[in-house]
């Protein structure tokens, strides 16, 4: 594994978080707090922040594209993903088109996640029926991915109507919007992916990570069979950094709690309980703690599941601070990631992989 060409991100919902006084933020004032840590992130050499689209109060982003385009013009060099697009409630011509504009703005820096979105408010608010989840879904990747080839379109469907040498503008500089598909745990949908050519984004929020690695190995079979060279696969986990695992611990798992039993109630789950959260901590996919614990599990991860970009959804605890936010981009970017190469290059000196056992002892000390 070449530790210098793993990729690493950070991705936010736009969670609400609260201000100086212990109040939680406007939705305008999350927005802005989610520009000032792509900032940082971009300052500090972080290579891609994705922004997820949601439709519930606790979320402020419900447009992604609009906000990467603002933090388009306010940096540099980090890449401008979503994570994902709910493609299944919109319109693939105009998802295509606002991306590309995203692309012309960061001068080629935009990349677009598609998914079908853990969350089902977006069908009845724009006018679908939850019965063509899966209609939708499959019609609209195969539409978007002939948009894809920036050329005259022809396509028909039964979810929208079709379209007959259609030309679609504004076109990327480079002829080709780089697109992943968010994969929670669907073999169909990992073969889809690869049918695609579409790299795979693993969407990995519990249990241990390598539970996951069928689906990298799938991803690599399928592309293979339909003659595609597969890209690495990423994956993304929620985490939060602090100086210390005490410290990253105690600010992450009151908003933790409360998000995962607001979930857990339109799902018939029962309340999360402290031992399930310090588990998952320990040896699940929850990376949380200081600096040198969050590096250690997060290279374990990539080691077991063999992917080339890990992305950290830094904002999964909405009642966590502003600036206790940007402190934890501040540590990721400035000690996590460049411990993490270590710690893989390490890996490649010895030519095998460090004991899991040793990592797992050295992450829950």
């Amino acid at each position: 594994m070449d530790a210098s060409a793993i990729e690493f991100g950070i991705d936010s919902f736009g969670d609400r978080p609260r201000d100086a006084h212990g109040e939680v933020v406007s939705h305008a004032e999350a927005i802005r707090a989610t520009v000032a840590e792509a900032v940082l992130a971009d300052r500090l050499g972080i290579d891609v922040i994705a922004l997820g689209e949601h439709h519930r109060p606790e979320y402020a982003i419900s447009s992604p594209e609009t906000v990467l385009a603002g933090i388009a013009t306010v940096t540099e060099r980090i890449r401008l993903a979503s994570g994902v697009t709910v493609l299944s409630s919109d319109d693939p011509v105009r998802v295509f088109q606002r991306f590309a504009h995203v692309d012309a703005l960061s001068h080629g820096r935009a990349e677009v996640i598609l998914g079908r979105g853990s969350f089902t408010e977006s069908f009845p608010l724009f006018g679908y029926d939850l019965k063509d989840y899966d209609l939708l879904f499959e019609e609209k990747i195969e539409l978007f991915h002939r948009l894809l080839d920036e050329g005259p379109v022809t396509w028909e469907g039964s979810t929208r109507p079709a379209l007959h040498g259609a030309e679609v503008y504004p076109r990327t500089e480079s002829g080709r919007l780089p697109t992943w598909v968010g994969v929670g745990g669907s073999p169909e949908s990992v073969v889809r992916t690869a049918r695609y050519g579409m790299r795979l984004m693993l969407a990995v929020i519990g249990g241990p990570a390598e539970r996951f690695r069928p689906y990298v190995d799938l991803y690599r079979r399928a592309s293979t069979e339909f003659g595609i060279a597969p890209r690495p696969a990423g994956v993304h986990s929620p985490g939060f950094v602090a100086d210390t695992d005490e410290e990253a611990v105690e600010l992450f798992y009151p908003g933790f709690q409360e998000t995962r039993d607001r979930i857990g109630a339109l799902r018939g789950w029962p309340p999360v309980r402290r031992e399930e959260f310090e588990a998952e901590v320990a040896q699940g996919s929850l990376y949380v703690g200081s600096p040198e614990t969050v590096a250690r599990r997060i290279a374990q991860a990539i080691r077991a599941l063999d992917v080339g970009r890990f992305d950290m959804v830094y904002s999964a605890a909405g009642t966590v601070s502003a600036q206790a936010r940007l402190r934890s981009v501040e540590l990721y970017g400035e000690r996590v990631i460049p411990r993490v190469r270590e710690l893989l290059a390490a890996d490649a000196g010895s030519g095998a992989p460090e004991d899991r056992s040793t990592a797992q002892g050295a992450a829950t000390a």
